[in-house]
């Protein structure tokens, strides 16, 4: 019997069933590898689930065979197989490349009950993707949620818990408010699929039952996605999460709750507010201006490595946000794509943090003197990753940088101003990213610099150097991503008026 048929659900049952059988394993290294197995089985999953949403457009799986809306359906579109991409992608390379730095990390005997919880947020992630009705994609937001919380939690800084602390407390809010939300919808509509609720919204007659509901949706999104303002919790977490946890997340747990944003935003509600002059644009294009300044201009302040990234992606996903905010196929297209480069980009950067890390005892600028004679290819990968943040030609983020500047030469006088934006907010990338860099190769020898540093575990490095090539292939040739997010945005933008 094939399992093509059934790949959808194979996304998320492979690691969620994983994830009891690796508590199982205390035979050291057992663990990791069968997470590892079960992680890169996801990616080749996804990767065929993205093969046959090209040759075949969208994929419709029906658990049990119930129709939807009376049963669970499961739906992988262009923007789907993109995210899928991503999550798997990012969950393979970081284990792949993190055993050592998880060693250095994490007690042997709790490693089980850490892989564990890495699987169950993966199945989480994968699950949110591919789920086609809003209940379920709450339920694994639960489950990706909770696993997050574990992960941050299980390394040895203790200044962990008070950041998982507070990223319970916006995690819980913002599920609470997106549960509100839709249970206002279900009340409107009688229904929870999501392709059943946007035909059914449109027959509502009284406009501000959705408009709350709109509200409490997009509101408790932007709060698991770091929206600015409302991003207070992602700093603390990334810094103080081990450093493979922080790669993970950083690559791929933001960029889901912007999937599903998206997708209730011109799926479910765009059509219907547009029809009464209201447009969420309206709201968007300032917050995601203001990230963009504010965010990278607190980064040029930060001296701990990774709190100076965390407000990085804080400013990434404004740029995300701008090209939403557009409404147009052009700067959805590039939001969309930068999605999937800011994914490579910033995977590639904590990733090399980690192996930092694993040589230097300290986490601030200061610390890492020395860095690039010390460990030149571990900082060399740095360096490439850094040139795709900033959006340098050549490199994946300049691609999706372009499209936006693109898509904001059709907004006139507007336009310039958001060109600026882009422009000024890309020369603060190249100031924060050259501390890094001009401490790293010219600063002088102090602490860990003194004494000779190996440079990182050989696996590592080819790890690394996978995910920072990955950065100039799609930066020169980026026909898979571009054509996965030029389809999304083709399907979500069919839905508005």
């Amino acid at each position: 019997m094939s399992l093509t048929p059934h790949l959808p659900v194979l996304q998320v049952v492979t690691p969620m069933l994983t994830a009891p059988l690796v508590v199982l394993l205390h035979v050291r290294g057992l663990p990791w590898a069968a997470a590892t197995a079960s992680s890169l089985f996801a990616f080749a999953i996804a990767v065929g689930l993205t093969q046959s949403v090209l040759d075949h457009g969208s994929i419709i799986y029906l658990l049990g065979s119930w129709p939807a809306p009376y049963g669970i359906e499961l739906r992988i579109t262009a923007f789907s197989a993109l995210v899928l991409l991503i999550v798997t992608g990012a969950s393979s390379l970081t284990l792949l490349a993190g055993r050592c730095s998880i060693d250095a990390e994490i007690d042997h005997e709790r490693q089980p009950l850490f892989y564990a919880a890495w699987l169950l947020g993966l199945a989480g992630l994968t699950g949110i993707v591919v789920a086609g009705d809003a209940f379920n994609i709450f339920v694994f937001m639960e489950i990706a949620s909770l696993a997050s919380y574990v992960l941050i939690a299980a390394g040895p800084n203790r200044r962990a818990l008070p950041a998982v602390f507070n990223y319970l407390i916006f995690g819980t809010i913002g599920a609470t408010f997106y549960l509100i939300g839709v249970g206002l919808i279900y009340m409107l509509t009688g229904t929870l699929n999501l392709a059943d609720m946007e035909a059914r919204i449109h027959q509502v007659g009284e406009l501000r039952p959705i408009l709350v509901a709109a509200g409490f949706i997009t509101l408790g999104l932007a709060l698991k996605a770091a929206v600015f303002p409302l991003h207070a919790w992602l700093p603390m977490s990334y810094t103080y999460a081990p450093h493979i946890v922080t790669a993970f997340l950083a690559a791929c747990s933001t960029k889901v709750a912007l999937y599903v944003l998206l997708r209730f935003d011109f799926l479910v509600f765009q059509q219907n507010l547009l029809a009464h002059d209201i447009q969420f644009a309206l709201f968007l294009m300032p917050l995601a201006v203001m990230a963009i300044l504010i965010a990278s201009g607190v980064a040029l302040f930060e001296r701990n490595l990774k709190r100076m990234l965390a407000y990085s992606s804080i400013a990434q996903v404004g740029y995300i946000l701008l090209g939403a905010s557009l409404v147009s196929v052009l700067g959805l297209t590039a939001g969309i794509l930068h999605m999937f480069n800011h994914a490579l980009a910033k995977g590639t950067l904590f990733l090399a943090v980690a192996a930092l890390a694993m040589r230097f005892s300290g986490l601030r600028l200061e610390d890492f003197s020395g860095a690039g004679r010390q460990m030149p290819w571990t900082m060399g990968a740095f360096v490439l990753g850094g040139l795709s943040l900033i959006g340098v030609p050549g490199t994946a983020g300049f691609v999706s940088k372009w499209l936006l500047i693109l898509a904001a030469l059709d907004q006139g006088v507007l336009g310039i101003a958001l060109i600026a934006t882009v422009l000024i907010s890309s020369l603060m990338a190249v100031v924060y990213i050259w501390r890094i860099v001009e401490v790293a190769y010219f600063g002088g020898a102090t602490g860990d610099a003194c004494r000779r540093v190996a440079e990182a575990p050989t696996w590592m490095l080819m790890v690394l150097w996978a995910a920072a090539l990955a950065n100039v292939v799609f930066g020169i040739n980026p026909s898979l991503p571009m054509m996965l997010a030029r389809q999304a945005a083709s399907t979500l933008l069919q839905h508005s008026p």
